[in-house]
């Protein structure tokens, strides 16, 4: 008889890629845990509520965990840190090796003692056993964890939780409050050089000739750098490298770029290269129902990260090796793309990540760790610090996409949704480092020896990207949901937090919430009509429950409106209340969320991430648009790319729904699309008209009054 073998399971989390329990952690004999995770600190406060899982399943305080830097010469690889899978991914893996790291000590110290595991009393780490004691640190050693992680070890129940699900003070905190220095521009070497590369204030554009005659004198100058269309200066002080570069610009004469186009989204739809139906379903009984046939349109522009630091990055090359500094959220990727770019091999390389501006997605810190490292090749081996100038970072760093949105559906005498479909027009949401066959950084593009700039990609389903929580998470008996996938790149496009879903939801929910008033029925309930998911139902109800949406009294110039979504439909659930005031502009007063992540491992982590995501997602509502002209980018400055101010933020309030028995999910993305979307439909509700294009500005408001009279 013929058998197949059945395939291994894949493990959980990120110990498919590393297995070793050595990977993970080093118990020290001075008391303390070093763990090592391959995921980034950017802002989130993933160090410290990584630190609780461990803390947790090792039975240890808090206190004695050490974070280390993730690093390509200690760390596992863990890929990027995106995609709200921190806590997923690095947490579960740090889960299964702490439980198993905990076993195998107390194993060693029954040895030690004489005993049966069974009669060994634990207590931050200190094991006793009738009149005799031992420790954790005594008891490890390097060969202790030299294996594979156990994925069978017991873990902690969370009913026994004394470290999880309780408030812990963020460990990247305090510095940053009191003004430490603690981010990669404040890093300051023996002997370090200050580069600047000189680049026009519009994308894709290299020199055609440079006269560098008037700088070569300069006081201070080291060196000027050209390899092909790529020119950097380095210096002994910051400020002479900055002038050096201002002068070169203003010599420069620079390549003639395609005349970009007027109408950015007429011209996805024109130039769309692929076509996918994401999602398909058809019941022709219920299509047949069909009574009244709404059609509407949205749109979202290109957003930049404007991160408030511009990016940066430190290099040295010491007897042919290579040593980075880089905010980068994927080290492991960012080697691997330099060591194309350099002809280098990847073994050759080390890239330490150092804490830089938040972004969340990809703005310039891989582009700088390569400037950096050009440069110090001209360093004679003493290190180089590259910070970008504000307008490099807005006319270089690549941007979220711009999207076009269709959306068609039909509803039933009742006010049911009987037929569904979404369009959507985007170029690709990723362009990250070691997700194409060249590296995707700026700088190799010009070299005399060029590599090919890379188009953006989609990542697949279920996660998704550009169509990422655009199939609808509610029950439609027909829908149709179809991703059209353009190439060309009238400017540069990686992923920006959220991807697709800040887009898809804005408009499904805002569609939802016109539905809902063709149908006349009040939006809190046309969503639970439509919504049979049990978690998501509770969201909204906790989010209406807590914003007094049923006592809500109607005031001129005034709204409130819903939005909802299940982050990728299969992360973490959040609704979403706005409350607005529209006069010349509009400001949002108050935002009420209500969250479910599963199993909260730092309630005031998972607070955190949702009020910076809805006011984020605030700020690109109302405010932020990359601003284009024939030539590129036309937004290089905060006049031009206004973000929100703190005058301008609204009372934000999040409600958690604990689920410690169910797998945690990560709270970073979850608030974007349903803060867009219920901002949106209070502006609606507060005006009786819906303004589909974002940001939702006075001028784009003024346009949907004219347009409507």
């Amino acid at each position: 008889m013929n058998t197949v073998a059945e395939s291994p399971l894949k493990r959980p989390g990120s110990l498919e890629r590393n297995p070793k329990l050595a990977q993970w952690l080093r118990v020290h004999r001075d008391g303390a845990v070093s763990i090592f995770s391959g995921k980034v600190e950017i802002g989130q406060g993933i160090s410290t509520a990584l630190a609780q899982i461990a803390a947790e399943e090792l039975g240890i305080t808090l206190e004695r965990i050490r974070m280390v830097a993730a690093d390509t010469a200690v760390s596992p690889d863990e890929g990027v840190t995106s995609g709200s899978l921190s806590v997923q991914d690095s947490g579960v893996a740090l889960r299964r090796a702490c439980a198993q790291a905990r076993t195998l000590l107390l194993k060693s110290a029954a040895a030690r003692l004489g005993v049966s595991v069974r009669d060994l009393q634990v207590a931050d780490g200190t094991v006793r056993t009738a009149g005799r004691s031992t420790s954790f640190w005594e008891c490890a050693d390097d060969a202790l964890f030299d294996c594979e992680v156990d994925e069978t070890a017991a873990l902690r129940s969370p009913r026994d939780y004394q470290v999880v699900g309780k408030p812990a003070p963020r460990r990247d905190l305090p510095d940053k409050i009191a003004g430490r220095p603690r981010f990669i521009q404040d890093i300051t070497l023996p002997g370090m050089l200050y580069g600047r590369v000189v680049r026009p204030s519009y994308n894709f554009a290299g020199p055609v000739s440079l006269d560098d005659s008037k700088i070569k004198s300069m006081p201070g100058l080291a060196a000027i750098v050209r390899d092909g269309g790529f020119v950097g200066v380095l210096a002994e002080r910051e400020d002479v490298a900055i002038s050096a570069q201002r002068a070169l610009r203003l010599t420069a004469s620079w390549r003639e770029v395609d005349a970009l186009p007027r109408d950015v989204h007429a011209w996805l739809k024109e130039h769309a290269a692929e076509h996918h139906v994401i999602s398909e379903k058809e019941n022709a009984d219920a299509k047949s129902r069909a009574a009244k046939v709404l059609e509407a349109s949205y749109t979202k522009p290109y957003i930049s990260h404007a991160s408030i630091g511009p990016s940066c990055a430190i290099a040295r090359i010491d007897d042919g090796k290579l040593m980075v500094w880089s905010h980068s959220q994927g080290i492991f990727n960012l080697r691997r793309d330099l060591a194309l770019a350099l002809g280098m091999r990847e073994d050759a390389i080390v890239v330490r990540h150092a804490e830089g501006a938040g972004c969340y997605g990809h703005n310039g810190a891989d582009d700088a760790a390569l400037d950096a490292a050009l440069l110090a090749r001209a360093a004679g081996g003493r290190p180089v610090q590259v910070q970008w100038m504000r307008d490099d970072e807005f006319a270089w760093a690549p941007c979220g996409p711009a999207m076009a949105l269709s959306l068609r559906a039909a509803l039933d005498p009742h006010g049911d949704i009987v037929d569904w479909e979404h369009e959507l027009w985007s170029n690709g949401h990723s362009s990250r480092p070691g997700r194409s066959q060249g590296p995707a950084l700026a700088a190799a593009w010009h070299l005399a020896r060029p590599h090919e700039r890379p188009s953006a990609i989609n990542l697949p389903l279920p996660a998704g990207a550009a169509d990422r929580n655009a199939i609808p998470i509610y029950d439609f008996p027909n829908q149709r949901v179809v991703n059209h996938y353009v190439h060309e790149m009238p400017v540069r496009t990686s992923a920006l937090r959220s991807l697709g879903a800040y887009a898809n939801v804005f408009a499904i929910e805002s569609f939802m919430d016109e539905l809902a008033q063709a149908a006349e029925i009040d939006a809190i309930a046309f969503h639970l009509r439509h919504l049979k998911d049990p978690r998501g139902r509770a969201v909204i109800d906790a989010a209406a429950r807590r914003a007094g949406w049923s006592t809500w009294k109607p005031v001129e110039g005034r709204g409130h409106g819903i939005g909802f979504a299940k982050y990728k439909n299969l992360g973490a659930y959040c609704a979403a209340i706005a409350e607005v005031e529209v006069e010349r502009e509009v400001r949002v007063n108050r935002l009420v969320l209500a969250v479910d992540v599963g199993l909260v491992i730092n309630p005031d982590g998972v607070i955190n991430q949702i009020e910076g995501g809805a006011i984020q997602s605030t700020s690109w509502t109302l405010k932020e648009e990359v601003k284009l002209d024939a030539r590129g980018i036309a937004s290089l400055d905060w006049e031009h790319y206004p973000v929100l101010k703190f005058s301008e933020v609204p009372v934000v309030e999040v409600e958690l729904l604990d689920h410690p028995e169910l797998p945690a999910a990560g709270a970073g993305e979850a608030a974007q699309g349903p803060t867009a979307a219920a901002i949106a439909n209070a502006v609606a509700h507060a005006l009786g008209l819906r303004v589909r294009d974002l940001p939702l500005t006075h001028e784009r408001i003024a346009v949907a009054i004219s347009q409507s009279t």
